[in-house]
């Protein structure tokens, strides 16, 4: 489905909700396939997935450059190569996962990390390619993505607006349907740090689509994003039990996807339109508010006072904002407490 709309979709509907696997596949081809057909029966609007291999991505070396310093979320690993070949999902996977999920009629897309990656997708009719936050300098692979045609997603997380621009640029002249996500490449980001405020300026500022790419570990930034206006939520996910995949500590569990969605799907309904129009629903309390009634019997002639006229529920007499041009008139016939105070029981001056 190349339907740029279907992956931002107008602002009458709720935001596109892509389900990241990542390299939360636990190094099993029968669980990856089995997460697969769960983000099907969660009500997920699409599945991605990173393809890359750890020879694409880094060089197998044991200098410091290329080692995982001690504030690194994944230290553990020792090196890059060694984190991304544990966190990549291998190709062959990667082909089936298409493949299924073709099958079961639920939308799947990519993160290519290089060109090789590109022409991969390519055969497997990849509808749209987001750029990583970490590929965001990476005008050739951003130009190449462009010149498929598809759509291209770019991620913030680690951009500058110099870096922004830059890739906009490229896409604006290359002619290709482009969108932003707001993202912060820490893992798991505090929501602190989320600036979900920055929705608004990036619409205005590049004029297109723009989303959320989120690694918190709860819900609270995407129902902020929702609210904001964005078009595109990415969260990753991971089956409950699975504590060994690299993502596994940042991803909400897939069996809570359901509940997700739909307090994303009531957040969108709530946000309606800028208006103080008061709704048909509301219509009835409007007898709630305040109006002008006669609270103590008046006499013909008399004069009408703080004591006489009161402001009181309900709302069918006179509005309160009347009481102080009202104080000193006339009664211009006699008047029971309780009756409404309108115009016509006022003597003309």
């Amino acid at each position: 489905m190349n339907d740029y709309n279907y992956f931002f979709p107008k602002e009458n509907k709720p935001p596109h909700l892509c389900v990241e696997m990542s390299g939360n596949h636990q190094g099993d081809l029968e669980k990856t396939l089995a997460f697969v057909e769960s983000v099907k029966r969660a009500g997920a609007d699409s599945l991605k997935v990173q393809v890359y291999t750890p020879d694409t991505i880094t060089l197998n070396s044991d200098y410091d450059d290329f080692k995982l310093n001690e504030n690194n979320d994944w230290v553990r690993f020792e090196t890059m190569y060694n984190l991304y070949k544990n966190a990549h999902t291998p190709w062959p996977w990667v082909k089936e996962i298409f493949h299924l999920a073709k099958d079961i009629n639920l939308e799947v897309f990519a993160s290519p990390f290089d060109e090789t990656a590109i022409d991969f997708l390519e055969e497997l009719n990849c509808p749209i390619y987001k750029i990583a936050s970490p590929e965001i300098t990476d005008l050739k692979l951003i130009e190449r993505c462009a010149e498929t045609k598809k759509p291209v997603i770019l991620s913030t997380g680690l951009a500058s607006t110099d870096d922004l621009d830059l890739a906009v640029d490229i896409l604006k002249r290359k002619n290709a349907k482009f969108s932003v996500l707001k993202c912060v490449s820490a893992y798991p980001t505090p929501i602190e740090d989320m600036n979900i405020l920055s929705i608004p300026w990036l619409k205005t500022k590049y004029n297109c689509p723009v989303g959320l790419s989120d690694h918190t570990t709860g819900p609270e930034a995407a129902f902020a994003a929702t609210a904001l206006g964005a078009r595109f939520i990415e969260k990753h996910f991971k089956f409950a039990d699975d504590c060994i995949s690299v993502d596994s500590s940042f991803s909400m569990p897939i069996e809570e996807f359901e509940s997700f969605k739909n307090s994303i799907s009531l957040i969108h309904k709530s946000l309606g339109k800028p208006t103080l129009d008061i709704p048909e629903v509301a219509q009835p309390s409007l007898s709630g508010r305040r109006s002008l009634y006669v609270c103590r019997d008046i006499e013909k002639g008399e004069k009408f006072t703080n004591e006489n006229v009161k402001s009181i529920r309900p709302s069918y007499g006179l509005p309160p904002k009347y009481l102080t041009t009202l104080i000193g008139k006339e009664s211009i016939r006699n008047i029971r407490k309780g009756e409404r105070m309108s115009w016509d029981l006022v003597k003309d001056d």
